[in-house]
């Protein structure tokens, strides 16, 4: 008996509560809101604004996102409210797809009302299931510093289980608490103490809103916490700079290392190299659009499917180039520079000729897409990943001309010609196979290059001096030290650009690289060997 009256009990309990919440689960837009929001009159608006967002109905968060892309429409006829744009509508009262009514209007918004609309947003999505909303929610509220917002902040913060969300909802609230003139001391320090550790430039802003009514010590905290994030930010500011310096001197450095590979071994001066990273960056638009046309499914494989057939086909024009051409001309380094400059002439048509003149589009992997914050660092995928790859094409290539044959005969040659070639050696073999190495690696080069520089038969053009200044500051065929003059002037030119612009910073870089060409002949790191020394 006792225990069927506890069960009883228990019913009849769970009856009398499910009544008081029955309202707020089958939460409605009131008809007035919708009248409001036909009335499409600003003062009305704003209203219905602050209704739907409070009514937690499912359909709310589409009709403020449709009303701030006014995409929201009222029909003057029979003030219903409509979402959508032409043929189609939904009804935003109860969500049927309907055909659009003729003479519909679109629902008004200002200024004030689009910031209305940004804090309900903010507001409606703080107790949302996906962390994503929540974080863009606490975004929005720290910017807008909606003092209306705090009590649902408060709430939502209170239950926020999610480390990285309630930092940012504690944020946000710090934001809102220092805007108002009533906030308790303690509530203001503990504010400024949070805002101090965000560092950035809302949290500056911030903390110059704070009221002048605050105490005189409280205003020297706020100021103090300013300086310390200012000092930050400059730091951060010289990182940052060192990092587009790095991610610059990996592309110097991946166009120029197939020219120190040919420019050490055969003191070619080839001004066509520019052009087999032109046909390593073609050779992955073909790829990518054969992909797209007949594979879509693999197109984050694209790069990696082209990287080898553009190393081949690079490789193959620069070897028929030095047995079309170059092995008649060697000793004759004039002629050489002619010469290729003239190739370089003929495979830009050539391009044109096969392609058309105008850029083409090559896409970038699901991979190398987007960014993400580091310490305070903003790093992109695409950047990242060139960088990684420049390193690992160099540390292969001294590990190729190390601990294989060809690298044995490569190093013979560079040191001591003659005497190679009298140990039985073919240096005309080694000589087409270490031209084609290196405009296979130009090549490879274009293929990274077609991640961040326009696919156009000029696209070599944009390197090749770079190239040269790469491998005459590092010394003529000496790999380490093109990999430290591609850093140093990348790093360089990144420092030099805000106080100078890109065509200044250039243009002094190439006057300190004559002086310094002027001091050290030989470069930073100057090989050494009769042929080098002759």
């Amino acid at each position: 008996m006792l225990r069927n009256a506890r069960l009883l009990a228990a019913f009849l309990s769970m009856i009398f509560l499910a009544v008081p919440l029955a309202p707020a689960l089958s939460a409605e837009i009131s008809p007035a809101t919708f009248g409001r929001l036909a009335a499409d009159e600003f003062s009305e608006t704003a209203t219905a604004i602050d209704e739907v967002a409070a009514s937690g109905a499912p359909n709310a968060q589409a009709i403020l996102e449709a009303l701030g892309s006014a995409r929201l429409f009222f029909d003057p006829t029979n003030k219903k409210i409509y979402i959508g744009g032409t043929g189609t509508v939904t009804d935003a009262a109860t969500g049927t797809s309907v055909a659009a009514p003729t003479g519909l209007q679109t629902v008004r918004v200002n200024n004030r009302l689009r910031r209305a609309i940004e804090n309900a947003l903010g507001t409606l999505t703080l107790l949302s299931s996906d962390p994503a909303k929540r974080r863009a929610a606490a975004d929005a509220l720290f910017k807008s510093r909606d003092a209306s917002a705090l009590p649902a902040l408060e709430s939502a913060l209170k239950s926020e289980q999610n480390a990285g969300v309630q930092r940012l909802f504690a944020e946000a609230r710090a934001a809102i608490l220092l805007g108002q003139p009533d906030t308790p001391r303690a509530d203001i320090i503990d504010s400024i103490t949070l805002l101090k550790a965000r560092g950035d430039i809302g949290a500056i802003a911030t903390l110059r809103s704070l009221s002048d009514k605050a105490a005189p010590d409280l205003r020297q905290m706020a100021n103090e916490a300013v300086a310390s994030i200012e000092n930050r930010l400059k730091m951060l500011s010289y990182v940052q700079n060192i990092w587009y310096g790095l991610s610059l001197g990996s592309v110097l450095l991946l166009a120029a290392i197939g020219l120190a590979i040919t420019f050490g071994v055969m003191g070619v001066i080839n001004m066509a190299h520019g052009e087999m990273v032109m046909i390593g960056a073609y050779t992955t638009f073909v790829v990518q659009d054969l992909i797209r046309t007949r594979a879509p499914h693999l197109f984050d494989w694209s790069l990696p499917i082209a990287l080898p057939l553009a190393f081949v086909v690079a490789g193959l024009v620069g070897i028929a180039i030095e047995r079309g051409i170059i092995r008649f001309l060697y000793g004759r380094p004039l002629e050489t520079l002619l010469a290729t400059w003239g190739v370089s002439l003929i495979l830009q048509q050539a391009v044109r000729s096969i392609f058309g003149p105008n850029n083409r589009e090559v896409g970038a992997p699901s991979y190398m897409s987007g960014a993400f914050d580091f310490m305070g660092l903003s790093i992109t995928w695409g950047r990242m990943w060139i960088i990684v790859f420049t390193l690992c094409v160099f540390f292969a290539l001294l590990a190729a001309l190390k601990w294989t044959s060809l690298g044995l005969y490569m190093r013979a040659v560079t040191q001591n010609r003659r005497m190679a070639g009298a140990m039985g050696i073919r240096t005309p073999m080694i000589d087409a196979l270490t031209f084609g190495l290196g405009s296979g690696l130009a090549g490879i080069a274009g293929v990274a290059l077609s991640q961040i520089d326009n696919v156009s038969p000029n696209l070599g053009q944009s390197y090749i001096i770079d190239s040269f200044m790469v491998v005459v500051f590092g010394g003529v065929g000496n790999l380490w030290g093109t990999l430290v003059s591609a850093m140093a002037l990348g790093v360089a030119n990144k420092f030099l650009e805000p106080f100078a612009g890109a065509v200044l910073a250039k243009i002094l870089i190439l006057v300190l690289l004559i002086l310094f060409i002027q001091k050290r002949p030989r470069g930073l790191f100057a090989l050494k060997g009769r042929a080098v020394e002759a």
